[in-house]
């Protein structure tokens, strides 16, 4: 062995081997084009390394896209437009787990829903106006977004304009008081107009002004910011989004603030992950979160390591539980051959098995089932995993358990069983399932409830 790879770090040699993963995750997460040719190049890295390469399910990709969308909204249409591909190249009819603002522009844009079960919420985003555009033309929101400095000058010195105002939308990440002109410069990186607010205006730096420049990336907005408010852990989460090392590096060695693991799962930074694990050495808590990369030599190089195979997170899941929940077959049955517990619980008592009867995951239900895992485990609640199947809509699972054993009158703590959730979820097709196996529709709850009335 060389003396250049005996020295070799894991992030040396994980992004080596991980290069293709990292660089399309790298493309979504800091998309800034709108031009047809480039979006089709990216869609097929999608299809290339993520879907073909590591079998990342093309639902979840989706979910993904549409979880991201609200932190770089100026791309929403191309965000849009690269789910549109991969709806069509897989012939997907139904995404379980997608943002519902994404959910509703997917259809306005395409004539396509994907979450038939959150369709409910289309009346209020109609009754808001939003649009994939963002924000109407002639606006003032829309000369921020495109830091039209003439335009925004205008809008400052019409009869009326109140340089206080705020927008609340579900185009943006959450804010419970709405954001502030400002802070929507901050969120757009628009320089010219944050100057005008600052000099013409003194309109505040906030908390979320800082944190905005973290996504948008602009060093003089972001330099401004620092001048008056400290980073804090929203920084690092919006560092992480934005996949720009250098800032999640920045706020790690000059403010001290700790990289969030669970963060890094969720968006996708492998780089972030990896610069956590050189700098802390703690391979057993990298190990408990890494399945949800869907990458198994991932795993695979970790147990080599000597990770627990059964090492858990502050909440008490296993890495099987992530396995189970992120729909990572391949991972679980890594895990599985490696003495992972099968029927390991989380401080909340859910077992891994309780996540693919949640959400719908018929492989991996069938992959714990045939190894041991127990079809009547309760959580604290008293919930079983036919419960949340039930709930869930989740027709396959609902079947799957059934057909080995699970108790269909099994009761919560508040005496529901799977039928009173199936009922109040109004799913006909899992009531017309569980009354044939023997769901008692006269079962009641400690509030008298009857799940068939």
């Amino acid at each position: 062995m060389s003396k250049g790879t005996a020295n070799q770090t894991h992030y040396d040699k994980l992004m080596g081997i991980f290069t293709g993963y990292n660089d399309v995750c790298n493309a979504l997460y800091r998309l800034k084009t709108n031009d047809e040719e480039k979006l089709n190049a990216i869609y097929k890295k999608i299809e290339q390394n993520l879907i073909d390469s590591y079998r990342i399910p093309p639902g979840e990709i989706i979910d993904k896209i549409s979880k991201l969308s609200i932190y770089n909204n100026r791309y929403m249409k191309s965000y849009l437009a690269i789910a549109k591909q991969i709806v069509d190249e897989h012939h997907l009819n139904q995404v379980n787990e997608i943002d519902d603002v994404f959910n509703y522009l997917f259809c306005k844009e395409y004539n396509i829903v994907l979450n038939e079960n959150r369709q409910n919420r289309f009346n209020n985003f109609e009754y808001s106006h939003y649009s994939s555009d963002i924000h109407e033309q002639k606006t003032i929101y829309r000369s921020i977004m495109d830091d039209d400095k003439i335009a925004f000058i205008n809008f400052t010195e019409g009869e009326g304009f109140d340089k206080n105002q705020k927008l609340k939308s579900n185009l943006y990440p959450y804010s419970f008081d709405g954001n502030s002109l400002l802070e929507l410069c901050c969120y757009h990186g628009s320089v010219d107009c944050f100057k005008i607010l600052r000099t013409k205006f003194q309109s505040e730096i906030t908390p979320n002004c800082l944190r905005y420049s973290f996504l948008s990336g602009n060093p003089d907005i972001m330099n401004e910011c620092l001048k008056v408010q400290t980073p804090d852990h929203i920084c690092m989460e919006y560092a992480i989004i934005s996949h720009n090392i250098d800032f999640v590096t920045f706020l790690m060695n000059e403010h001290n603030i700790a990289i969030d693991l669970e963060l890094c799962n969720e968006y996708n930074n492998l780089q972030s992950f990896l610069v956590y694990l050189d700098q802390t050495k703690d391979i057993n808590t990298c190990f408990a979160y890494s399945p949800n990369f869907h990458l198994s030599s991932l795993l695979e190089y970790l147990i080599s390591k000597g990770a627990d195979i059964n090492a858990k997170t502050e909440n008490g899941s296993t890495p099987l539980h992530y396995a189970a929940k992120e729909k990572c077959k391949e991972a679980a049955e890594i895990l599985i051959s490696n003495g992972a517990d099968i029927n390991a619980k989380d401080k909340d008592g859910w077992t891994p098995l309780h996540y693919p009867a949640r959400y719908n995951n018929k492989e991996t239900a069938e992959i714990l089932i045939s190894n041991g895992a127990d079809i009547n485990a309760k959580t604290e609640n008293g919930s079983t995993p036919l419960h949340y199947a039930a709930k869930g809509k989740c027709k396959e699972t609902v079947e799957i358990l059934i057909s080995n054993g699970a108790d269909i009158n099994a009761k919560t703590e508040n005496g529901s069983t799977p039928l009173h959730y199936a009922a109040k979820g109004k799913c006909k097709e899992t009531v017309e399932i569980l009354i044939p196996n023997g769901a008692d529709i006269n079962a009641k709850t400690d509030k008298i409830f009857l799940p068939i009335t």
